[in-house]
């Protein structure tokens, strides 16, 4: 089944060119069926990128998607246009009388910052605690997920001494779990952080899992069933050239910067990136949607009750 996300969304045309079947609002309307309503809360300096990469993979699935784009009510964006936003987005304020099937909340480039440091953390926490109520399952990505993770249960993130960055294995620790469902032993995950959560600071007690890890750069999925939520720390959506990106940006900055680790053949950044972790990336997501789908009540109005 395909995607509906909003029309003129510039999304669409990748999205066709991949293969990815997205619907028009008025052919969704016609189908007798209730779609699985899904919000993406984007806190990502580039938008449109950011929207792709998870309509990319929501789109993906045999279930009709309706996708929800969401930004803080009271920061102002610096790198999308406001005639995007204005176009494409609701405000929290706006969508906080709304209920969704899940909830996916990115990550932002403010990880070295403390959280009570960043400018829109109190509407943030009010997020984490609407999704309580409004919310069936909510999905948070790298920094969003060490900022929810903190707001429930205290957990703190760590400055490290340099950029954890580039393509590491992480080992499934709980194969049984539902949502690594049809994963292999290990697979590989992008990863591109300031900063590290800790195994040894997640709270026994409060049954948090720690679904997957890297020895070399931690925790990466953790379970929070108590708050309906996944913990994601690193980078699935990414694209195959995001990795590259970042790190042509910082040396075009004169910015010291390490050469992604285990992501260019041969460690040469002269030689194009492989994509080693896109099957991985729609299997998880996949896993999480019809988790959601099983469990999610078919009245959006008992959501959260």
């Amino acid at each position: 089944m395909p995607i509906r996300i909003p029309t003129g969304l510039p999304a669409i045309d990748v999205l066709n060119s991949e293969g990815v079947m997205v619907m028009p609002e008025d052919v969704a309307a016609r189908q007798d069926i209730r779609p699985l309503h899904i919000g993406l809360l984007n806190l990502m300096p580039n938008k449109v990128r950011t929207e792709t990469q998870f309509a990319r993979l929501i789109g993906a699935t045999p279930l009709q998607i309706e996708l929800s784009l969401i930004r803080m009510t009271g920061h102002v964006s610096r790198n999308t246009g406001s005639e995007h936003l204005e176009a494409f987005y609701t405000t929290f304020s706006e969508a906080r009388d709304a209920r969704f099937d899940g909830l996916i909340i990115t990550g932002a480039p403010v990880e070295l910052l403390p959280f009570e440091e960043v400018t829109y953390w109190p509407e943030l926490t009010e997020v984490f605690d609407w999704t309580q109520t409004n919310v069936h399952s909510t999905f948070a990505i790298c920094w969003g997920a060490q900022a929810m993770l903190h707001h429930f249960h205290g957990v703190p993130k760590h400055d490290l001494p340099q950029k954890a960055f580039g393509c590491y294995r992480q080992k499934a620790l709980v194969p049984d779990s539902p949502y690594l469902r049809g994963f292999s032993d290990d697979f590989i995950t992008p990863v591109s952080r300031w900063t590290e959560t800790r195994a040894e600071d997640i709270p026994d007690g409060r049954g948090l899992r720690i679904l997957t890890a890297s020895a070399e750069t931690g925790p990466c999925m953790v379970e929070d069933p108590a708050h309906r939520a996944l913990y994601m720390f690193n980078h699935v959506e990414y694209d195959t050239t995001s990795l590259k990106e970042e790190y042509d940006r910082d040396v075009d900055r004169g910015e010291p910067i390490e050469v992604p680790a285990h992501y260019y053949p041969g460690d040469d950044p002269s030689r194009p990136p492989e994509n080693r972790w896109r099957s991985h990336a729609h299997l998880l997501f996949g896993n999480w949607i019809n988790e959601i789908y099983q469990s999610t009540p078919f009245d959006p109005a008992n959501i959260g009750k």
